[in-house]
């Protein structure tokens, strides 16, 4: 429709008009049979329009896990063929998740993935490597982030301070806050590299040369280092799991520890820290870094339900913490 004037009107009978209000909606629920196709091979999934992520634990020496991936993927072309679509060849990628010794076994047993097997694949904007240590998507955040430093600094003259840090905060912070919780256990030279693009945005908006010790810089703009920012996503998911406010696959990762007896610390809302196998990669997983995390911050600070109070009192109490104010 243009103005008052209508196109003639046409049978639809497979697929989404491009561009339409209703296309996301729509080809959900087009492609709603895939997802119990997939199901039935007992493999998990994450399916959003027409972009789909299929994963499952895999045990060395085993190929039961590999067999069920290849017969799944045969399905899924299979299911598409016969819907008229198609999988994309180019964007189709592979990676498994494990040590550097736990890798060697795939290509043996698994034939269809392996032309497409990465080394870093992208998920919502996120690099994630094959032993998740994020050096890539660092590596990715570090450039960007002294890339638009660059740009802000050829329009620093014509920008009063309010104006630059409001820029600073859209094209700089929002790149080290975004899914930074997903840092936590990271090296201390990685989190020192993060730490070097917040320390030169604040330089700049500052007008401090680059020998001024960063610390007084960051306590008067009332930035949290990258540390403690990271420190504050994981309480805020912390937080909104014990009060039903997140997701339930989160949820259902936190407990509260309950004592047998009835001691001074029962009423603390203490959480259950569970024991983890491996501290590379069990110690970092939410489960066990949001109860250990949330068990040190002050007992007053875990009773509040509120959670603009909640998020006001946590930045303050970090805030103090960062830059021993306590």
């Amino acid at each position: 429709m243009i103005g008052d004037m209508f196109s003639s009107s046409a049978p639809l009978t497979s697929g989404v008009p491009q561009g339409s209000i209703l296309g996301p909606v729509l080809f959900s629920l087009y492609m709603l049979p895939l997802g119990s196709i997939i199901s039935k091979h007992n493999v998990s999934f994450h399916l959003y329009a027409d972009d789909l992520q299929i994963y499952l634990p895999i045990v060395p020496n085993s190929s039961e896990a590999l067999k069920s991936i290849h017969s799944c993927l045969c399905d899924i072309k299979l299911w598409l063929s016969q819907n008229c679509l198609c999988v994309n060849e180019g964007k189709t990628e592979c990676i498994m998740f494990g040590t550097q010794n736990s890798s060697s076994f795939i290509t043996a047993d698994l034939d269809f993935p392996v032309p497409y097997l990465s080394q870093a694949v992208k998920n919502l904007g996120v690099s994630l490597d094959s032993s998740l240590n994020f050096q890539t998507h660092i590596d990715s955040v570090v450039r960007i982030g002294f890339f638009h430093l660059r740009l802000l600094a050829k329009v620093k003259p014509f920008l009063n301070q309010s104006d630059l840090e409001k820029a600073i905060h859209a094209f700089i912070s929002s790149q080290l806050d975004y899914c930074n919780a997903l840092y936590v256990g990271i090296t201390q030279a990685r989190l020192h590299r993060l730490q070097l693009v917040q320390n030169a945005a604040a330089r700049m908006l500052t007008n401090n040369r680059k020998n001024y010790h960063i610390t007084p810089i960051l306590c008067s703009l009332h930035w949290l280092p990258v540390r403690f920012r990271i420190q504050f996503k994981l309480l805020m998911f912390v937080f909104n799991a014990i009060n039903g406010l997140a997701p339930s696959y989160l949820c259902e990762t936190i407990s509260f520890y309950h004592q047998g007896r009835a001691l001074r610390s029962a009423n603390q809302n203490l959480l259950v820290v569970p024991r983890s196998r491996s501290k590379q990669w069990g110690d970092r997983s939410f489960a066990v870094a949001g109860p250990k995390l949330w068990n040190t911050i002050p007992p007053e600070l875990r009773k509040i339900t509120d959670l603009p109070l909640f998020k006001a009192q946590l930045k303050t109490h970090l805030f103090k913490m960062a830059f021993n104010t306590l």
